[in-house]
């Protein structure tokens, strides 16, 4: 079982057989304990200027959004390790987005596995937005 801090990744009652499947790049349950929610709004791929990212390039956006997750983590306290959960928007979402996403991920997260949902929606608030993600942390005072 993973733990990072005041997360850990908790397998089903008699592990995953039967129950649900053990993704590579996720973890189903998280049991988090700690005092404080962080709460990051959908980071979008664009820079400190508010100046976008990777027009067109999903690899280049992806790797923005999960910097911006980063800084916004940190300017709230938070560590990457002490996020339990992330949203990913993806637009026109394609099976073969998902290597390209998990890269930009781990630079952010490492080995750390928050829960996660990956949605496929049709467009973001700005329609050369490829990709936003959110993030719910779990911090000690």
């Amino acid at each position: 079982m993973p733990v990072w801090g005041p997360v850990r990744g908790v397998p089903p009652k008699g592990g995953w057989q039967g129950s649900v499947s053990a993704p590579a790049t996720y973890t189903q349950v998280v049991i988090a304990t700690g005092t404080r929610l962080v709460f990051v709004a959908g980071q979008e791929p664009e820079d400190r200027n508010g100046d976008l990212v990777g027009r067109g390039d999903l690899a280049a956006q992806a790797h923005q959004v999960f910097a911006n997750v980063g800084r916004a983590l940190a300017a709230a306290g938070a560590r990457p390790e002490q996020v339990t959960k992330l949203i990913i928007y993806v637009v026109g979402h394609r099976r073969e987005y998902l290597p390209v996403i998990e890269k930009a991920r781990v630079v952010l997260f490492g080995d750390h596995k928050p829960a996660d949902a990956l949605i496929g929606i049709q467009t973001l608030s700005d329609p050369e937005y490829l990709i936003e993600v959110e993030a719910i942390a779990v911090i000690d005072d």
